[in-house]
This record gives C-alpha cells, structure tokens and sequence, in this order.
C-alpha cells in the first residue's frame, strides 16, 4: 500500500502536509478536549488527574499548530510550473516545493536542480529576492564545508528551463559531496 503522505523534495509536498497538520492538530486538540471533558463529567470538577493530562496534551498540539500555521503560508510549486519542469525529472537531481527560513526572511522555491558543481532554483513568489536567496545557501553551505557549489536562482520561467536544458546536455560529474548537498537543503527547509 502507498503511503498518503507525500516526501520532502517531491511535487505536492507542501500541499500534502497542510493536510496532513490540519488532520494531526485538530486530532491532538480534540483527545485533549476529550479528556478535559471526561475529567469533568466523571468528578464533578476540573481538579482532577484528566485535566493534568488534557493541559499537558496541549503542548504537542500547539506545537503541530505553529507547524501547521507555517505550512499555511508556504506555497509550493505550481501546476503550470510542475508541467513545464516534468521533463528534467528523471535526468537531474530535481527538488520540488522547498521553503527555507531564515531569521530575516522566508523563502519559497518551488524548484531546484542539481547537477555536477551547479544547484539552480526557481521562485514563483513575486517577493522573493533571488540574490537574497542565492547568500542564504551560499552561507549554509560554507556551513555544511561544502565548497565549489555554484548556486543560481531565476524568477522567470523560460531563462531557468533554458539553464536546466543546459544542465542536462552538460557532461558534468557528480558532486563529491551531492549526498551531503542533497541532505542539507531537506534540513534547512519546511
């Protein structure tokens, strides 16, 4: 049986796990409901061991809530997008719907492609700035001593199908560290 719940990197993971957090918080919130409520009918009051375990069961429920709250305002990849980009999937080593956080900004790719030396990305998000993005993973990957990785960012559509159709006819060895490459950008974003 397939899992429901789709992977990190894959198209559709950002919209999966708005489902899937609004499913798991409004569960948590409901057994802790549940136990107060229990508590209170079968004592009287809400002094009672239930109602210990309903305030405690709070804590992984607003924890799933701030988790939801931030998958609520990730977008992920369009279907247009997605349509246009399905073409380099089985060639590169493609990422879809990434959101990385920072302390000053948030930022929604909805595509990055790996291949040798080069990590090239799209924003559909009108208010992304490409250079900003391009420092933030410059910086987390001289974090990671990943060292000779190239990293481009493109706001337009037809330059960065033109960048992966370069990529791909490119006879470009892999990356000495592309596993590690690969694991830190699923670390650092949603």
């Amino acid at each position: 049986m397939k899992s429901p719940i789709i992977k990190k990197g894959n198209y559709g993971y950002i919209r999966n796990h708005k489902a899937v957090t609004a499913v798991r918080t409004a569960l948590y919130f409901a057994v802790s409901i549940g136990l107060y409520v229990a508590g209170y009918v079968t004592t009287g009051t809400n002094r009672n061991l239930l109602t210990v375990v309903a305030v405690l069961g709070c804590l992984p429920a607003c924890k799933s809530m701030v988790n939801f709250i931030l998958f609520l305002r990730a977008s992920g990849c369009s279907e247009a997008l997605h349509e246009k980009l399905a073409a380099f999937d089985g060639t590169l080593t493609a990422f879809y719907d990434l959101y990385f956080t920072s302390y000053q900004k948030n930022y929604a790719v909805s595509h990055m492609a790996l291949k040798g030396d080069v990590l090239c990305g799209i924003t559909e998000d009108p208010k992304c700035a490409c250079n900003s993005v391009i420092e933030h993973l410059e910086r987390l990957l001289a974090q990671e001593g990943i060292k000779k990785v190239k990293v481009q960012m493109f706001s337009q559509d037809q330059k960065y199908i033109d960048r992966l159709s370069q990529l791909k006819e490119a006879d470009a060895p892999p990356h000495e560290k592309e596993e590690d490459i690969i694991r830190m950008l699923h670390s650092v974003s949603i």
